[in-house]
């Protein structure tokens, strides 16, 4: 049987799940829209814009999700969602059906991956075991958190944020931002019985961040719109073999605009030792800064 992923949406959570995987993906989807100037700014009284959602149609068979964000200055983002064998396709339009102009700058969904680590969702809280699964990329290499130089100083404690060169520094999470420039947009782990690789990225995108609960973001950038101004902003969430280099290839062919052609890594990652399954248990935590 061929691998199938499914969608499902609560208000305020996303679950991507295959009965191929070690467990399931919660996303707080959308976690926050913000401003920039919000590396070392308050996250409640200055970054975040509130917004509302609305489910404009759910598929029973899993397949596709139909969302719209509502912020608080006017501005309307339709979200469609969309379940493929191995991936979840994002497709976002972003419209200013207003006379100012929006500060929404950057968004955050904020992906948990305990469950499919193997690990306990209710030691989620600042959990650092996770972080030998966990790759970015640096010089077209492919890192294992935590990188060298990790930073240790930050508004809100701890993670770790990692700001690409077409970004302000100013405008990220306030959390430890990293003196490493990534190469390229593309952030993931291992599954807890290494077989799987789980890896996100998106166009345009503001940030690689590494948070509390056992998330990963590659969180996307809207930069302000203008009066009468509609944007598109397109993901992608990967869950495929623990086959590096083909997921490079997606990648590469999915978003030319990140990455120039990186050097090959080794075609697996290093040997993992496989934790148990662990489903939807414990508290869920809104605060994902």
């Amino acid at each position: 049987m061929k691998p199938k992923l499914t969608l499902t949406y609560e208000p305020g959570w996303l679950t991507v799940s295959g009965g191929h995987l070690p467990g399931p993906l919660t996303i707080h989807y959308l976690e926050a829209y913000c401003r920039a100037g919000s590396t070392d700014a308050d996250w409640v009284t200055h970054t975040v814009i509130p917004h509302k959602t609305e489910v404009l149609a759910q598929r029973t068979e899993g397949t596709q999700v139909r969302l719209r964000d509502t912020l608080a200055d006017g501005v309307t983002v339709t979200h469609t969602l969309t379940a493929k064998a191995d991936n979840i396709d994002f497709q976002l339009v972003a419209h200013n059906p207003g006379v100012q102009r929006s500060e929404a700058h950057w968004a955050q969904p904020c992906i948990r991956l305990s469950a499919f680590l193997g690990l306990d969702e209710k030691s989620a809280s600042n959990a650092t075991d996770y972080l030998p699964r966990c790759f970015l990329f640096f010089d077209g290499k492919q890192t294992a958190l935590p990188t060298r130089d990790w930073a240790t100083k930050g508004r809100y404690m701890p993670g770790q944020t990692w700001c690409p060169a077409h970004i302000p520094r100013t405008d990220v999470n306030p959390r430890p931002l990293s003196p490493l420039v990534p190469s390229n947009g593309l952030i993931g782990a291992v599954s807890g019985d290494g077989k799987w690789l789980f890896a996100t990225a998106w166009e345009p995108y503001q940030e690689l961040f590494q948070g509390v609960i056992r998330c990963l973001h590659s969180d996307f950038r809207l930069g302000g719109l203008l009066p009468g101004e509609t944007k598109k902003i397109r993901g992608k969430i990967y869950l495929v073999p623990n086959n590096l280099p083909d997921l490079l290839k997606r990648y590469e062919k999915d978003f030319p605009e990140h990455t120039k052609k990186p050097r090959i890594p080794p075609r697996h990652l290093p040997s993992l030792t496989a934790g148990s399954h662990f489903g939807r248990s414990g508290t869920r935590s809104r605060t994902g800064i």
